[in-house]
């Protein structure tokens, strides 16, 4: 018996979703990595809250779909796992390159990076291997990847903002010790903790007044 695993490379074609327009009146772009679970055109609901003169939202999607449990009636996306995560992070940020060469972003909008969930994961390795200096970046409820170092992001000039629910599963309290040690070891005085009686969901609220 000799089985073999081999790697080809193809071309493939993904969707993404926008809400509201972008115009002269745009001040903010957003780029917003949503959760596992998720797609990204119901992702979108939570930013409508925002002035929609002012704020345009680009929310890529992630490649990897499934029927969600227990009905396997309605789908939801995952954007990466522990099985072959290098190559499968390529992929993403190659995606992600091919989103904002469509989208072709004015420089003189702010660009706000938001990850939620697993959604912050592929969002700050995007900003570090691309040196994104956003003017903000926003990971909400979600882990830093353990192979990014303080060098990756001293381009950045950023505010930096870690959210989390007070009552999150995910994130108890050992696991919240955790993570922001590693948030102040990469980002440090940038970097601004915000936590909310709540538990693993996106926070419409926090996210309106960080604009």
């Amino acid at each position: 018996m000799n089985l073999e695993e081999r790697e080809i490379s193809y071309t493939t074609t993904n969707s993404y979703s926008t809400l509201n327009s972008l115009t002269s009146k745009t001040k903010n772009v957003w780029f917003v990595c949503h959760g596992m679970g998720f797609l990204s055109r119901y992702f979108l609901r939570y930013f409508t809250g925002l002035n929609s003169d002012e704020n345009y939202i680009i929310a890529p999607q992630a490649q990897s779909k499934y029927y969600l449990p227990p009905k396997q009636k309605h789908v939801g996306a995952s954007w990466l796992t522990k099985e072959n995560t290098l190559k499968e992070t390529e992929n993403v940020m190659t995606y992600f390159d091919a989103v904002f060469e469509a989208e072709n972003i004015p420089k003189d909008k702010n660009l706000i990076v938001l990850g939620y969930s697993q959604g912050v994961s592929v969002a700050l390795r995007y900003v570090a291997k691309k040196k994104l200096n956003c003017k903000q970046l926003i990971m909400h409820s979600g882990g830093i990847p353990i192979e990014l170092e303080p060098q990756n992001f001293e381009f950045l000039n950023a505010k930096v903002s870690m959210i989390y629910g007070t009552e999150d599963p995910y994130l108890d309290e050992k696991r919240m010790e955790q993570e922001t040690k590693r948030g102040k070891k990469l980002f440090g005085k940038n970097l601004n903790i915000i936590s909310f009686e709540g538990k693993h969901e996106v926070n419409i609220e926090l996210i309106k007044v960080l604009v």
